[in-house]
């Protein structure tokens, strides 16, 4: 346990070095080393499950190798340094793609966080209070808005593109890679970009500072599952599928200590659930902004890691589109709740 801690806190790159796990001794090994990045609360249950001892009852020791982009989960779990990996739903798809096929074997959140749309507050103040009042906007220049996303091509690029597309709105404005929290807000509060898709707690840091506003907030009831036609997988566990056949006994139990975690989170206060990790993992970010990310998921779905058709054929909407290079799958091939229902069952 202690060395986990201390490799969270040592950051990125000496813990994915630690985290290494030789693929020829994982059968053996009891323990689950699960990739992710960056070290942002919507990744936590991990690291919440280990500190109640949900991996310890199962007899597995937890390892978080813990990378600074969405795509290091992974290109680590495809490069056989981790067991298990934790991000967009459209990694497993694309590994699959490329010859390491997966198995998304639970979801961790069906209405995204990461969807929200934050506008510059002087255009706010203007009168510009909507996705279409925004992408009518012209700059002084006479250009099209410019909206920032983490990166082109990342979790907040697709769900950001998608809301705008789903208006018929995709082309009336202009997309740029903004960066982290470091880039982003300053790209903000400075008007170098109109409007920025934020997780919560960019959404709480931009609106407390007076320089932002969301126009879209996903956290409000009905407004994700109106633009989106429902919920739909945004983070996902996932495995490789040679995994998921050939070390069941350590899924179902990595299976089951992350479910344990999710139902200790929905039925605990936020100010708990972080007592319980957020000075160890995010120590100097507002507290306020850790706690609506790490509420985020209480307030909008069910929060029972159930993905069914449906929902999966809901997300094709997002995933499959010009830009993103992820040929359709179908549901039976990507997606296995057998794990989960066994925990389900198991735990109630």
């Amino acid at each position: 346990m202690e060395i986990t801690r201390r490799d969270l806190l040592a950051g990125g790159g000496s813990l994915a070095i630690a985290g290494l796990v030789p693929a020829a001794g994982r059968a053996q090994s009891a323990t689950a080393s699960l990739a992710y990045g960056p070290q942002t609360a919507v990744y936590a249950l991990g690291a919440i499950a280990d500190a109640r001892g949900f991996f310890k009852t199962e007899k597995l020791e937890l390892k978080l190798v813990v990378g600074n982009a969405g795509t290091h989960g992974r290109q680590t779990l495809a490069a056989g340094q981790a067991l298990f990996a934790h991000g967009d739903a459209s990694h497993p798809l694309q590994l699959s793609t490329r010859g390491k096929p997966c198995k998304i074997i639970m979801a961790t959140q069906m209405i995204s966080s990461i969807a929200n749309v934050v506008i510059r507050k002087d255009l706010f103040d203007a009168g510009i209070d909507s996705v279409e009042k925004l992408a009518a906007y012209k700059r002084p220049n006479g250009g099209k808005p410019v909206i920032a996303a983490t990166a082109i091509g990342s979790g907040t690029w697709m769900y950001g593109t998608y809301t705008f597309e789903s208006k018929g709105l995709g082309d009336k404005v202009t997309w740029v890679a903004g960066g982290g929290l470091n880039t982003m807000l300053p790209g903000l509060e400075t008007k170098q970009f109109d409007a920025i898709i934020a997780p919560p707690g960019w959404v709480v840091e931009s609106e407390a500072k007076g320089f932002g506003k969301a126009i879209f907030d996903t956290s409000k009831p009905g407004v994700f599952v109106s633009a989106y036609g429902g919920t739909v997988p945004v983070l996902v566990l996932y495995a490789l599928t040679e995994t998921c056949e050939q070390e069941k006994a350590k899924v179902q139990a990595f299976v089951n200590a992350m479910y344990q975690g999710m139902k200790w989170v929905k039925a605990t206060p936020i100010d708990e659930v972080y007592a319980l990790v957020g000075e160890k993992l995010y120590s100097g970010q507002d507290p306020n902004a850790v706690k609506a990310e790490l509420g985020f998921d209480k307030q909008t779905w069910e929060y029972d890691g159930r993905i069914d058709k449906a929902s999966f054929e809901r997300g094709g909407k997002v995933w499959y589109r010009q830009g993103t290079d992820i040929p359709p799958a179908k549901y039976e091939d990507i997606v296995d709740m057998t794990f989960l229902e066994a925990a389900r069952a198991k735990f109630g």
